[in-house]
This record gives C-alpha cells, structure tokens and sequence, in this order.
C-alpha cells in the first residue's frame, strides 16, 4: 500500500483523487459512442442538445440544461464526418466553454483534413491548417484553454498547427488492436506490417516486441506498384497496420504482396475507416479487419459484414476525458 508523511510528520495512505466529474455532450451520430463512453465511468453524465435546424437549413441549436453546467467540467463528442456537419457542431463547440464551465475537452475522434497537410506545389490549399485554425480560436473557459483529444493524427507535425488556445491530446488506438491480437489462437505467431514508410514512423515504436515488415510503393511507368522493402512474411499471420483507410487499395495490394512472400494469412487494422463512397462494400481478402468507431457512419455501414470487427475507443475516451 502506497504511503506518505502528513503534515504532522505521521505516516498515512495516500488516497487516490477523486474523479473527475464531466458533463458530456455529443453529435447526433456519435450518441452510441457516448452511451458506451458513459458506460464505462459512473463520474461522466450524458448531457442533449436539440439539433434543429430552420427552414432555410441553418442550425437551431439549443443546449439543454445550459445553466447547470456552470462550474462544472464540460466535453464534447465531436464528428466532423462531412462539411455540412462542422458549421453546426462549431456553434455548439464555441458556446460550451462561455457558459460559466469550470473546464472545457474537445474530443474529435478523427481528425478529417489530417492527410492535406501540406503543398506540393503552388495553390494546393493545406486544409489541415484551416480546420486547426478554426479549433484554435475556440474561447478560453474559466479553467484555460481547451483541451482537444484526437486519435492517430495522421502527420505528428500537425500539432504545430493549433494555436496557443486549445491543448492537443493526441492519444492513438494501437492498445486496442494489441489486446485483440493478445486473444487470437495464433496469438504468438504475430508479424506486423506498415504500408509504407510513413506509416511505419507513426507506429512502429508501438510494436517493438513484434516482428515487422515495411513495404514501399514504386513507380513502375504509370503505375506505382506495392513491394515489400523488409521483412520476413512466410508462414506468418501478417497484420497491417496504419491511421486511415479511403478506398482499400493499397491495403489490398499489400496483402496480394505478403501472400506471395507466403503469409500463412493476413489481416489489417486502422484506427480510422472513412471508406467514402460505400468503398467497403469491395472484396476484402483478410482473414480479420478491424477498425474503430471513430468514423460513425461508416460503423454503421458495416455493422456484422466479415471481415469488419469494430474495437470501440469508448473506455479509452473516458480515460482522456480524466486528464
């Protein structure tokens, strides 16, 4: 039992700190995730918002209970899903921390722009940098500036981006996927494998008790082509790991590529399943799939479709929401 000097020079316990009571708001879409956020910790109580909207189709907005949230912590479950979602949830994002709250977390899963992070040439627009500036004149509460949680960001520079009026979180899913991993037959027969460089400086500390593979794409006239650049995948089940996931192709032609280095099976993980366009309804040829529930729509989509498994952040956001 942890123990300590009191004031009086006595030995006593030290008690752990009382938790955080925070009143929790959330989008429409991503009310199941908050529901299971809740579920996890007795000290974080669902708050509603009426989200209506006017004949002309701009918001009419309404937060419930606004004047018992004064001193009390105060978040928000966030879901920029679209861009005719953000303008709603922004009005409500601004007026959170201006009601009296004794401290204000921005929790968005899924940082959208996170891959436009940067020009090329002349006239790309980093959209990135724009939706940062626009969470970082988010006003300051009575306890500081915000703090914004965000998972698996898909460059790390990008928290250059925020100004001084919002604090970035960044927590990622990896333990999620290392858990689930700890439960499968073939549980030491693990190999894990990055699509190409970048994904393996985001995660490759996170795996440093697995062996790894890295591939790389090639230019092949005006195709650019998968191959695997290190590694061994011969009688391994291989899992591929990286941030997002758009169309799948690139994971597909990864697994085409660790299956004819004889990869007894192989299977993917990414933290965030955007797969615009229905591009999940295509043939997945993993033995698992798993993703989380950072992009509500799409877990909706999928909902019991092999070779989707869905790992909730719930009990991993209810942690940040404690920080």
């Amino acid at each position: 039992m942890s123990e300590m000097l009191n004031f009086c020079g006595e030995v006593g316990v030290m008690e752990k700190p009382p938790k955080k009571q925070v009143r929790l708001f959330y989008c429409v879409e991503c009310e199941e995730l908050a529901r299971k956020v809740a579920s996890h910790c007795e000290s974080i109580q669902l708050q509603s918002i009426n989200w209506r909207n006017f004949d002309d189709g701009f918001p009419n907005l309404y937060i419930n209970d606004a004047h018992d949230i004064r001193g009390q912590h105060v978040a928000f479950l966030a879901s920029f899903s679209s861009p005719g979602v953000i303008f709603e949830q922004l009005s409500v994002i601004y007026a959170l921390p201006r009601l009296f709250v004794a401290s204000f977390t921005l929790v968005l899963p899924f940082f959208p722009t996170g891959s436009f992070e940067r020009m090329e040439e002349e006239g790309d627009v980093a959209t990135a940098f724009t939706l940062a500036r626009m969470l970082s004149v988010i006003p300051i509460s009575r306890g500081g500036p915000t703090s914004l949680v965000i998972y698996d960001i898909h460059a790390l520079q990008e928290r250059f981006y925020f100004g001084d009026h919002v604090l970035p979180c960044f927590e990622t899913g990896v333990p999620l996927l290392k858990e689930r991993l700890q439960l499968l037959p073939d549980a030491n027969n693990i190999t894990i494998a990055f699509p190409d460089d970048g994904a393996w400086k985001r995660f490759y500390k996170l795996f440093t008790n697995f062996p790894m593979i890295v591939c790389t794409k090639v230019r092949e006239g005006d195709k650019r082509i998968v191959r695997l650049k290190e590694g061994a995948a011969e009688g391994r089940h291989v899992v591929i790991v990286d941030d997002l996931v758009q169309s799948g192709g690139t994971l597909i032609e990864c697994q085409k590529v660790l299956a004819d280095h004889g990869a007894a099976k192989v299977s993917a993980y990414v933290t965030h399943a955007v797969f615009p366009k229905k591009s999940w309804e295509q043939d997945h040829p993993f033995a698992f799939f798993w993703i989380t529930d950072s992009c509500p729509h799409t877990v909706k989509a999928i909902a019991n479709r092999a070779p989707f498994e869905v790992l909730t952040l719930a009990g991993s956001i209810a942690v940040a929401l404690q920080i």
